[in-house]
């Protein structure tokens, strides 16, 4: 269902910002990291409008390479890369001991593959909080078109500042969207808040791990690289994220980086000396086959201009994640479950 086409990549590139400004939008967005300078104190005052704009940018390349699913996953020998998304996200409706009737919260849903896949495998109704409005806007017609609209919905805020009541939904959870916030614990914050007592919290999260040295030169390269290409304002460690759900008021039941213990590198997919037909598009073959297309729908003004820069920091991405992945410096599934207790 979702878009898969060269010509759907080129039309949803720049998501609702106007077709003639997406040149300057990528202009404004670059600024901010500090591969071209920038600096974490910009990025985390104007955390809405950075990431806003990476999403604009660069939601209609992750549709056409990923699917409905934005993230990495925990992957097992003999198993595809979908198969292993779907169970990645199973995981964690398992661990959330989902139940059917359950109100259920996916914080920063992307397009809402993640939420309709556990709503149909759990039951449960979910409502994807997501602050960038052509995401939500693809995300209501593939419910439509899934058949979940009447259990599966969109909230547009932010989520460091949520429109719910305290004590609203019965299980909360993140999908490598956190990561996204300006501070850690005032998110955590906010999620603690609208969760019901006795309650539980999972997330996966972008972390950097304890081989990471913020005096090496290439793992700073790496750190930014990561972060330029995927719209981050800083790269939080595995320690300073268990210490910000702690700080929130949650009771920690466990947590672990399953990266460490992955039958297959999580990074497989983006590996530039792996080759699959099931992802072509995700290999670097692929990669730079979708680069001359948009390079060429550019040209002939099928695509925005500006439109070759957001594919060439999505490769930039790319390199660095592989690279952070083989170093053991990064980990996207950093999990955590944590529990709200009964009573303060």
């Amino acid at each position: 269902m979702s878009k898969s086409g060269t010509l759907d990549l080129a039309s949803g590139l720049g998501g609702k910002i106007n077709k003639e400004e997406v040149k300057s939008a990528v202009d404004e967005y670059e600024k901010y990291h500090g591969y071209y300078g920038g600096k974490e104190e910009a990025r985390k005052s104007n955390y809405t409008d950075m990431v806003n704009k990476y999403y604009d940018l660069a939601t209609s390349f992750y549709e056409y390479g990923w699917g409905e699913s934005f993230h990495f996953a925990h992957r097992w020998n003999g198993e595809s890369l979908r198969e292993s998304i779907k169970r990645h996200e199973h995981f964690l409706a398992l661990q959330l001991g989902l139940n059917p009737g359950m109100k259920v919260l996916d914080v920063g849903c992307g397009i809402g593959g993640p939420l309709r896949e556990i709503a149909r495998f759990s039951s449960t109704s979910v409502i994807g909080l997501n602050n960038n409005e052509y995401q939500i806007t693809r995300g209501k017609e593939l419910n439509r078109l899934a058949g979940v609209s009447g259990t599966c919905d969109f909230v547009k805020a932010d989520f460091m500042k949520m429109p719910f009541d305290d004590n609203t939904f019965d299980a909360v959870y993140a999908i490598e969207a956190t990561c996204h916030a300006p501070d850690a614990v005032g998110c955590y914050k906010e999620i603690y808040r609208v969760l019901k007592p006795g309650q539980c919290f999972a997330v996966y999260e972008w972390c950097i791990t304890d081989h990471y040295d913020p005096n090496n030169a290439t793992h700073k390269r790496i750190k930014d690289e990561i972060e330029l290409g995927n719209g981050l304002p800083d790269i939080r460690s595995t320690r300073q994220c268990l210490q910000a759900v702690k700080d929130a008021g949650f009771e920690v039941v466990w947590d672990k980086d399953l990266a460490e213990d992955c039958p297959l590198p999580w990074y497989l997919p983006l590996d530039p000396s792996r080759f699959s037909l099931s992802s072509f598009r995700l290999t670097s073959v692929g990669r730079m086959i979708t680069h001359t297309m948009v390079k060429a729908l550019e040209y002939v003004g099928l695509a925005p201009q500006g439109s070759e820069r957001v594919s060439n920091f999505l490769e930039k991405a790319a390199e660095g994640l592989v690279e952070g992945g083989k170093k053991e410096i990064f980990t996207p599934m950093y999990f955590f479950l944590a529990r709200k207790p009964l009573s303060e």
